[in-house]
C-alpha cells in the first residue's frame, strides 16, 4: 500500500481501539514515511463492556481511561492530529444522518485527504461502525467523482468473503509489529486478553502465517456497487 504516495490521510472510526485492531500497522508505516494522518474518533467508547483484565476501571472512570488510552495509541502509531469528535458511544446510529454527513464533509473540506479509511458499510457488524461507514461514504459520494479521495474500508462481518470477495489490498506490517503491539497495549482496558493470547502464542512457538501482527486487509470502496442508490 505504501507504494501509493499519499498527501494526507483521514481515518474515521467510532471507538477508541478501532484503529488498533485493523489499521494501526498500516498507519504506522505511513506515519514513519512522514505522511500526515488525522484520526477522527467519534466517541470515547464510554459504554465499553470491558473494564480491564483484571478490572482496573469503573463505569464512572472508563471515559477518562479510554481517552488516555486513545491518546497513547495515537502516539504509538505516530498520529499527530487526533480529533475527539464528542459523540456518545452506542448512540452514533441514532445521530441525525445529515449531521453525520456534514461532520465528515467538514473534515474533508479542511484536510483535503487523498485517502480516507473507515469501515465498509454493511460489513462492519456493530451499529456504531455501520453508522460511521454510511456517513463517510455519503460524504465522499457528494464529491465530484474525478476529485474524490480514495476510500478504503475495513470489513469483518461473517459474510464478508461471500459479499465482497477477497480484499484487494493486503498490507504486510511485520516491519511495524512493535508499533502495532504498542497501539493495542495502549488500549489495555479493552485488549488485555488479546495481548495475553498473543504473548502465549509466541511463547508456544506458533508460526501461523497470518495474524493481526503480520498483515492488514482493506477493500477499495466499490462505487459501482454502492450500498445505496442515493441519499
Amino acid at each position: 500500500m505504501l507504494q501509493q504516495k499519499e498527501e494526507q490521510i483521514l481515518v474515521v472510526f467510532p471507538h477508541p481501539d478501532d484503529e488498533a485492531f485493523g489499521v494501526s500497522g498500516t498507519l504506522a508505516q505511513y506515519a514513519n514515511a512522514g505522511v500526515p494522518i488525522t484520526y477522527a474518533c467519534l466517541t470515547l467508547g464510554e459504554m465499553g463492556r470491558n473494564l480491564g483484565t483484571p478490572a482496573f476501571a469503573t463505569r464512572e472512570s472508563l471515559p477518562l481511561v479510554r481517552k488516555e488510552e486513545l491518546i497513547k495509541s495515537a502516539e504509538a502509531i505516530g498520529i499527530k492530529d487526533l480529533r475527539m469528535m464528542g459523540l456518545r458511544d452506542k448512540t452514533v446510529e441514532f445521530e441525525d444522518d445529515e449531521k453525520m454527513v456534514q461532520m465528515i464533509t467538514d473534515l474533508i473540506d479542511e484536510l483535503h485527504p487523498t485517502l480516507i479509511i473507515t469501515f465498509y458499510p454493511n460489513y462492519a457488524v456493530h451499529p456504531d461502525h455501520e453508522a460511521t461507514a454510511r456517513a463517510v461514504v455519503r460524504a465522499v459520494r457528494r464529491i465530484e467523482e474525478a476529485k474524490r479521495p480514495r476510500l478504503y474500508g475495513v470489513a469483518f462481518a461473517n459474510d464478508t468473503l461471500e459479499g465482497l470477495g477477497e480484499p484487494d489490498i493486503t498490507n504486510d506490517i511485520r516491519d511495524v509489529k512493535e508499533q502495532k503491539m504498542a497501539s493495542m497495549k495502549a488500549h489495555s482496558s479493552q485488549t488485555g486478553w488479546i495481548i495475553q493470547e498473543e504473548e502465549k502464542r509466541q511463547a508456544e512457538g506458533d508460526t501461523a502465517e497470518s495474524n493481526w501482527f503480520t498483515d492488514e486487509a482493506f477493500y477499495s470502496y466499490r462505487w459501482d456497487k454502492d450500498f445505496e442508490n442515493k441519499f
